[in-house]
């Protein structure tokens, strides 16, 4: 029975997407052909999220059951790296735990981007999909706790989803810290053949294979938009909101992220992806 070597755990809007579609091109790397699968979130259960569009998305598209989940790796040779990308496995507080009972040596792999832009392209993309109902992201943050409440699936949920600093510990106390991988969307971007080099020298597979990273895949706007600007009080209070999870997050990366705490600023490319501390 195969299961993946590795999991792109997340961060939702992150540039998880991208990642999936650039790790495949690697001769010595199979994705599962669905991403998104879902599986150590949902395992066992019949997901019956209430948002809109949320029956034909995660409710008929997750992959529940474990037979079903080996399927997607059956046929994989040893000598690939398999893995799948299911970025609400770093949000859901369950599933470190699934995680390390089915596959207690997998690896991990994170992608982080400030979270009030994550929170943002988020919006966006479900604005672009025709999913959110609200146009304004001001509105539609206010709207949050109650659509969690009415069972809304994660994409909905814009705030919460970008604490990272207690989604992460939640790994590490549980996985070793060499075995998660974290890169920095900010980093992604500034140099993404060096960044994905650098996951394939985690994953353990030839370091010197050049993706082609020409394609944007899953942009939260139509091609030839321009993104609506946000506005700068709305940015600057849902930043203060996560000072702390940021400074927590600092912590554990060792990496100054003071950027992310002060709205308009640029985080510094950092190059090397980073090992996270164990807490």
């Amino acid at each position: 029975m195969r299961l993946p070597d590795f999991l792109v755990i997340g961060a939702a809007k992150s540039g998880t997407t991208a990642l999936y579609d650039y790790l495949r091109q690697h001769p010595r790397v199979a994705m599962s052909e669905l991403k998104e699968t879902n599986f150590f979130a949902l395992e066992g259960g019949r997901p019956a999220y209430r948002g809109p569009g949320d029956d034909e998305t995660i409710n008929r598209l997750s992959i529940t059951d474990l037979d079903a989940y080996c399927a997607l790796f059956e046929g994989i040779a040893g000598e690939h790296a398999a893995g799948e990308a299911s970025p609400l496995y770093l949000y859901d507080p369950r599933v470190p735990d699934r995680i390390r009972g089915c596959v207690p040596h997998v690896k991990l792999v994170a992608v982080l981007r400030h979270p009030v832009h994550r929170a943002y392209s988020a919006f966006l993309h479900a604005r672009r999909d025709g999913r959110e109902p609200l146009g304004d992201f001001g509105e539609a943050l206010r709207a949050e706790r109650a659509r969690i409440r009415g069972g809304w699936e994660h994409l909905w949920h814009y705030r919460a989803m970008g604490f990272y600093g207690r989604q992460l510990e939640r790994y590490l106390e549980i996985f070793p810290a060499e075995r998660i991988h974290v890169l920095l969307y900010d980093d992604f971007v500034a140099d993404p053949v060096g960044a994905l080099q650098g996951c394939f020298r985690f994953l353990g597979v030839d370091d010197s294979f050049v993706p082609d990273t020409s394609m944007r895949p899953n942009v939260s706007v139509a091609d030839g938009d321009m993104p609506p600007t946000l506005c700068p009080q709305l940015k600057a209070d849902l930043t203060r909101s996560y000072a702390a999870d940021i400074a927590r997050l600092e912590a554990l990366l060792d990496r100054d992220l003071s950027a992310w705490r002060r709205p308009g600023r640029r985080l510094p490319a950092g190059g090397e992806a980073v090992t996270a501390r164990p807490v």
